[in-house]
C-alpha cells in the first residue's frame, strides 16, 4: 500500500473530526440555501489513471465497485487564505467554565474549531491555506499549502493550543503591530480570516483599525470574526451580588456589583465595537460578531458569502 493511501487513512484527531462534522452538517443544507450552485463537492468522476494523485479517489465507491474513480470538482480556484487566530490570554475566557470542550467552548476553543472548519472547507476546495497565531508576538506562522499533510500539521498545532493552560499565555498582548507585520508577509491578494476578541493593549481600537487598513492597502480581502461571550462580556449578566473582577493582562482588580455598572459598561463596549464595525464597513471588510454560545453557522455563512463575492 502506498504512503499516500496510508496517510489518508490515519485516524482522525478529535479536532479534525469536529471540523468535518461541522462542515458536513452545514453543507447538507447547502442546496436549500442562498449558496446553491457554489459547490465544494464533486460534479462527477473519471477513472483513475496511473500516476495521478490519490487524494481525490472515492474510496467508498471503490468499496462498492472494486474500481478506482477520481472526483471531478465543479470549481477550480486559486485562492490563498491566511487564517489568523488571536491566542492572547483574554481568549481563554471564561476561565472558570467547567469542562471546556469543542462542544462547550471558551473563546479560544470556539475560535480554534471555527478556524479548523474554515480550513477543512479550503482543503475540500483545494485552496492553499496557512495559519498564524498571535499573542505578544507571532507565535506560529505556517507555509501556504493545500496538502492533506499540511492540514493535519495545522490541526495538531491548533489542538496543542486549546490544550494549553491559560497560565502559560503571555499577559500583555497587542495584535495591531502583528497584523501590520502579517500584512507585509502574506502573499498579495489573499483572503485573510481573523478570529479575535478585539481586546488587547490599545484602549480605543485605533491601532487595530490602522492594521486593518494596512491589510486592505496590501490588496487583501479581510473577514474579521469578533469572538466573544455575549452574555458575560457584552451584557454583563452575572448574579446580583458583588464580584472581584481581575484584568488578566494588567492584574488590576475591581470589586463591584455588576448591576450597578451594567448600563454604562454596555454603552462603553457598544461604542468601542461600533467604531471598529463602522471602520470595517468603510473599508469593505466583513465584520462578523460570533457569540461562543451559538453554533458555527455564524462563521460558515459569512465565509461562503465572502467566497461568492470573490468568485
Amino acid at each position: 500500500m502506498s504512503d499516500a493511501i496510508r496517510l489518508e487513512n490515519l485516524s482522525y484527531s478529535l479536532l479534525e473530526l469536529k471540523a468535518k462534522q461541522v462542515v458536513e452538517g452545514f453543507l447538507t443544507g447547502l442546496h436549500k440555501s442562498p449558496f446553491h450552485g457554489f459547490s465544494v463537492e464533486f460534479a462527477d468522476y473519471h477513472p483513475y489513471n496511473a500516476g495521478e494523485s490519490m487524494r481525490f479517489i472515492d474510496w467508498k465507491l471503490f468499496g462498492r465497485t472494486d474500481k478506482l474513480f477520481v472526483k471531478n470538482y465543479q470549481q477550480e480556484t486559486n485562492l490563498r487564505c491566511s487564517v489568523v487566530v488571536d491566542n492572547s490570554v483574554s481568549m481563554c475566557f471564561p476561565f472558570d467554565k467547567k469542562e471546556v470542550s469543542l462542544d462547550n467552548p471558551n473563546k479560544l476553543t470556539f475560535a480554534v474549531c471555527a478556524a479548523a472548519a474554515v480550513i477543512q472547507i479550503l482543503y475540500k476546495q483545494r485552496d492553499a491555506f496557512s495559519l498564524s497565531l498571535l499573542s505578544d508576538k507571532i507565535d506560529y506562522a505556517s507555509d501556504v499549502k493545500s496538502t492533506y499533510a499540511h492540514k493535519r500539521h495545522i490541526f495538531t498545532i491548533l489542538e496543542d493550543l486549546i490544550n494549553k493552560d491559560y497560565k502559560f499565555f503571555p499577559d500583555n498582548t497587542d495584535t495591531a503591530p502583528l497584523l501590520h507585520q502579517l500584512a507585509s508577509q502574506i502573499h498579495k491578494r489573499s483572503l485573510v480570516v481573523i478570529f479575535t476578541d478585539l481586546l488587547s493593549a490599545e484602549d480605543n481600537g485605533e491601532e487595530f483599525i490602522k492594521a486593518l487598513q494596512h491589510l486592505k492597502f496590501a490588496k487583501h480581502e479581510v473577514l474579521l470574526f469578533h469572538v466573544f461571550d455575549k452574555s458575560l462580556e457584552e451584557k454583563l449578566e452575572y448574579k446580583n451580588r458583588p464580584y472581584r473582577f481581575i484584568d488578566i493582562e494588567t492584574k488590576e482588580e475591581l470589586k463591584v456589583n455588576p448591576n450597578e455598572i451594567r448600563l454604562e459598561y454596555e454603552r462603553i463596549m457598544a461604542d468601542r465595537f461600533a467604531k471598529i464595525n463602522s471602520a470595517c464597513n468603510d473599508m469593505h471588510i466583513d465584520y462578523v460578531e460570533c457569540d461562543i454560545n451559538k453554533g458555527f453557522d455564524q462563521v460558515l455563512i459569512p465565509y461562503f458569502y465572502k467566497r461568492i463575492r470573490m468568485h
